[in-house]
């Protein structure tokens, strides 16, 4: 019993001693970046990424490597920002600034508008607060059929049904986009270009016929990274190629 208190204790100082050693970093990196030092915030925030990536770290690495003319990792880490947290507009907006200052401009297919309006609603709100409606519609839900069942007057029943309906649709629809932010930030099936640039080929080997040029901080979705060395990519246009996996890091 004694070993397990005892276990117990030092566990909890490791972790303060962990959250201490994690706050000072981050104070270290920000009086870096705050004093222009950016070159050393980005280490700072690169190491804090290491082991605790959340989405207000990935955005000051954004900042960093933004201030550094390092557009390529800027993109990166605003894109590594964004997947964690969706909704915030900040990050959005310094995404497409940086996005402004690389080679590459690269049209989008047309999308279907269904799929359009839903990702908008998706990212429209954190996970958090999907998660918190989806509970409190379900709550509120359960409410309305208990005064349902509970009422003599056929008013109050037929707006509690109608109440109980829409509230189901409201969890319903809560959820699906929760759990589609949730898969989004699970997956990682899209990188960012770091090369300075890399000629696509039409098959993975060095000898394959050249597509195209992508050049550094231009996004690409994997389709096929079975091979060690090659990776299989499609771009926002539709064209399709392999790449060598060395040239792109995954969001």
């Amino acid at each position: 019993m004694k070993r397990n208190i005892l276990f117990l204790i030092l566990c909890v100082v490791a972790l303060l001693a962990r959250a201490d050693n994690l706050s000072e970093m981050k104070t270290q990196a920000d009086s870096a970046y705050a004093r222009a030092d950016y070159e050393t915030a980005v280490k700072l925030y690169g190491k804090l990424a290491e082991q605790n990536m959340s989405s207000d770290v990935c955005y000051n690495l954004g900042c960093a490597y933004y201030r550094i003319d390092d557009m390529a990792h800027s993109v990166l880490w605003f894109e590594r920002a964004l997947k964690l947290n969706p909704s915030d507009r900040d990050i959005l907006a310094n995404l497409e600034m940086a996005r402004t200052k690389t080679i590459d401009r690269i049209i989008p297919q047309h999308e279907f508008i269904l799929f359009t309006y839903f990702r908008v609603l998706t990212n429209w709100l954190s996970l958090r607060a999907w998660t918190t409606i989806a509970l409190a519609s379900f709550v509120l839900m359960l409410v309305s059929l208990l005064l349902f069942w509970a009422s003599g007057s056929v008013t109050v029943r037929k707006l509690t049904f109608a109440s109980a309906i829409i509230l189901l649709l409201f969890s319903i629809l809560s959820n699906v986009c929760a759990m589609k932010q949730e898969d989004f930030k699970q997956t990682h099936t899209s990188g960012i270009i770091t090369a300075p640039a890399v000629t696509v080929k039409s098959t993975p080997a060095d000898n394959g016929n050249d597509l195209f040029v992508l050049h550094e901080g231009s996004k690409v979705e994997i389709l096929d990274s079975s091979l060690k060395e090659w990776c299989e990519v499609s771009i926002a246009d539709g064209k399709i190629g392999w790449i060598p996996k060395k040239t792109f890091d995954l969001i």
